[in-house]
């Protein structure tokens, strides 16, 4: 089995070293393609303005220039020799739940995998408070990795889908099990925006995350890793709200 990894903390960060363990769980096959610095909320960004350089770390290790999206789309067509059979990227450090999977790096280049026609899996550390910086614990990651990757990698997924996956933040042996999930939600209306002056005066603003209130909905990611479960929640790339259709096109009939 031929795997990519890539994330979008970076090259260096904790957590794709935590990835690569999982996945030599599973293979020798191992190709890491991933942006040479945090790219953290990029979203599905892609480098249209400047050029993106590749540089070479180690056999089969690379970064690129530029967004999670730029590593996949590297990855695939100048670093690795063949199609990969998976793409995994993260182990994100923090979460990404609910509608923050809009924002999030680590799950769009899973988006970018699903959209070449590879199975792709994004997995994300949850931290237990804000701020943690590098310090946070993988701990659930490390431990459940591989056992919430194997029936994954072995699950028949339908055309651009992908799998995003969060590990709750709470000991290994204090993680209940695995559920598979749908998206919740968060009520953005609640969220902060930091303000202050730097050394020399000038002020500035800082999205702050923190205060933003979870809906804990029955059977959503934000319930599963609030009880200490780790979130499976299969996502489409077909944004399309189908059932407002009809009544759209009847607006536009005649």
């Amino acid at each position: 089995m031929r795997i990519l990894l890539t994330n979008d903390d970076g090259i260096h960060a904790p957590g794709l070293e935590v990835l690569e363990a999982i996945a030599r769980q599973f293979s020798d096959d191992i190709w890491i393609c991933a942006p040479d610095e945090e790219q953290s909320g990029m979203g599905h960004a892609l480098t249209l303005t400047r050029p993106v350089r590749l540089r070479k770390h180690g056999e089969r290790r690379f970064s690129v220039t530029g967004t999670p999206t730029d590593a996949v789309t590297m990855g695939l067509r100048k670093v690795i020799e063949a199609q990969p059979d998976v793409i995994l990227s993260g182990v994100n450090r923090g979460a990404n739940l609910a509608d923050d999977i809009t924002y999030s790096g680590t799950v769009s280049a899973a988006i970018e995998g699903a959209l070449a026609g590879v199975r792709s899996i994004a997995l994300s550390q949850v931290y237990a408070k804000e701020g943690m910086g590098e310090n946070g614990p993988f701990g659930p990651a490390t431990e459940w990795g591989a056992k919430v990757l194997a029936p994954l990698l072995d699950t028949p997924l339908p055309k651009r889908t992908l799998v995003n996956v969060n590990f709750p933040p709470v000991p290994p042996s204090e993680v209940k099990g695995i559920r598979a999930v749908r998206q919740g939600f968060h009520d953005y209306s609640r969220g902060t925006v930091v303000e202050g002056r730097d050394p020399r005066g000038f002020q500035y603003y800082w999205f702050g995350l923190e205060a933003i209130e979870h809906t804990l909905d029955h059977g959503t990611d934000l319930e599963a890793i609030d009880e200490g479960y780790i979130s499976v929640t299969p996502l489409q790339l077909d944004l399309t709200h189908h059932s407002s259709l009809g009544a759209l096109a009847e607006r536009f009939e005649g």
